[in-house]
């Protein structure tokens, strides 16, 4: 089993059904994607630069779905989060299979994916 799966398996519910579902989202839809396990997390690279992670933050009720170029989507997808200020990252905050919109996921991908590639690097200055 390699950490990634480990990773996921070793979360709570409702969260590792969460990342198992999101998971094969991802790799569906985009199948060059690259999975990396780095700081202790799962990433999903697309030509070796990261393109989203998957985290459960301390103190919250949801799965966090970080793109790392988010800054780049949030005109077309507002439902994405900038939670902690943070420069670059947003996020889209899954609590369910419920309320998660798998066909907008999906665009949010793509468009994420386009945009990785387009870019010398994926984390900007």
């Amino acid at each position: 089993m390699n950490p990634i799966e480990q990773h996921i398996l070793n979360q709570k519910e409702p969260y590792q059904s969460l990342m198992l579902y999101i998971r094969s989202v991802i790799k569906k839809n985009l199948p060059e994607v690259e999975e990396k396990y780095s700081y202790n997390i799962p990433f999903f690279n697309i030509d070796k630069k990261p393109m989203l992670y998957l985290n459960v933050l301390k103190g919250t009720d949801f799965l966090d779905v970080a793109f790392v170029q988010g800054i780049f989507l949030e005109t077309p997808f507002p439902e994405l989060k900038d939670d902690n200020n943070r420069k670059q990252v947003r996020s889209l905050q899954v609590k369910s299979l419920e309320d998660f919109d798998e066909l907008r996921f999906v665009e949010m991908l793509l468009q994420a994916s386009e945009n990785i590639n387009k870019s010398k690097r994926a984390w900007n200055p």
